[in-house]
């Protein structure tokens, strides 16, 4: 079954769930049921995935 970081870094094979690891079903593709992509939907809105950036030192001196 693959973990949560293996699903953060997208190392599950392709035919699997991305949340629990099980085997991905046509009409929810690519989970395996309602709940894991409602869960997925969830850690979207929580913050819980976040796409990283890098810092801008000049935005502090945009002011000045």
């Amino acid at each position: 079954m693959a973990t949560r970081a293996d699903s953060a870094l997208g190392t599950t094979a392709p035919d699997t769930c991305p949340v629990c690891g099980l085997r991905t079903l046509e009409r929810v593709k690519p989970f395996c049921s309602a709940r894991c992509a409602d869960v997925d939907l969830g850690r979207w809105l929580t913050g819980a995935y976040a796409i990283p950036v890098p810092d801008d030192e000049d935005e502090d001196d945009e002011g000045s």
